[in-house]
C-alpha cells in the first residue's frame, strides 16, 4: 500500500516561561492510503499538535512529516498555504464557518483561495457538496440559522471543496448531541468509504465501531497502534 503520510521521529517543542514543553515526542507512524484513523488520548497527551504537524499549520522541532507526496519541511510558508489547499481538508470542533458569507458561499471559499475549480463550476460543485453531507436545503443560509450538526455537515463540505485526498479533523463531534455526534462520524465512514484517508482526533469512545485503526498517545508518544473491527 502508498503511504499517504509519514512521520518519521517528529520532536515538537513549545517555548513555555524560561524553559520549553515538549509536545510530540520522538513520534513516528504511517498512515497509508486510504485509511481511516482515530488519534486517541487525554487532554494534553499531542493530539492535536499532531494533527497540526500533518496539516503543515505547525512544523516540528525536528524530524519529518511528509504528507500527500511532499515533505512539508522543505516548503515555503506560501508553498505549505498552496500544498494544503490543495491535498488536506480540515474540520474544527467549533465549525470556524464566516458568519456574513452563506452556507454554499463558505464551501466555496476554500475553491476561491486554492484556484483549483475553474470559477464557472464552484457553485454548483458547492451544491453537491452539500447534498452528499445531507444539507443542500440550507446552501443559501447563513450559519446562525443552522443546528451545531448542520454546521458541522456544512464545515465537512467546505473541507471536501477542493477534492482532497487527506480529511483532517480535530474533535469534530465535540461540540455535538451524541446522536448527531454519531450520524457525523457515520459520514466520516461513509467518505472513507469512498478512499479518502483521514485522521479524526476524537474522545469518543465508540469510535472503534467505525474506523479502521485506533492509535492512543500519552505525553506526545505512540503508546498503542492497533487494527479495529469495523462492521462490513
Amino acid at each position: 500500500m502508498e503511504h499517504s503520510i509519514v512521520v518519521s521521529d517528529v520532536v515538537k517543542m513549545y517555548p513555555l516561561g524560561a524553559g520549553k514543553v515538549t509536545a510530540v515526542d520522538h513520534l513516528s507512524i504511517d498512515i497509508e492510503q486510504g485509511e481511516f484513523v482515530a488519534i486517541v488520548g487525554r487532554s494534553g497527551s499531542g493530539k492535536t499538535t499532531l494533527l497540526n504537524l500533518l496539516a503543515g499549520i505547525d512544523r516540528p522541532s525536528s524530524g519529518t512529516v511528509r504528507a500527500a507526496g511532499a515533505d512539508l519541511g522543505s516548503l515555503s510558508e506560501s508553498g505549505l498555504a498552496a500544498w494544503r489547499g490543495r491535498n488536506v481538508g480540515l474540520v474544527f470542533q467549533f465549525f470556524q464557518l464566516l458568519p456574513t458569507l452563506t452556507v454554499a458561499e463558505n464551501v466555496m471559499l476554500p475553491m476561491d483561495f486554492a484556484r483549483k475549480v475553474p470559477v464557472r463550476e464552484r457553485h454548483g460543485r458547492a451544491r453537491r457538496l452539500l447534498e452528499r453531507v445531507g444539507i443542500a436545503d440550507q446552501a443559501d443560509k447563513l450559519p446562525a440559522t443552522l443546528s451545531g450538526g448542520q454546521q458541522q455537515r456544512a464545515a465537512i463540505a467546505r473541507a471536501l471543496a477542493n477534492d482532497p485526498p487527506i480529511l483532517l479533523a480535530d474533535e469534530p463531534t465535540g461540540n455535538l448531541d451524541s446522536s448527531t455526534a454519531e450520524a457525523v462520524l457515520k459520514l466520516f465512514a461513509d467518505l472513507n468509504a469512498d478512499g479518502r484517508t483521514i485522521v479524526v482526533v476524537t474522545h469518543e469512545r465508540d469510535i472503534r465501531s467505525m474506523v479502521g485503526r485506533e492509535v492512543t498517545l500519552v505525553d506526545g508518544r505512540v503508546v498503542q497502534d492497533g487494527r479495529t473491527e469495523v462492521p462490513a
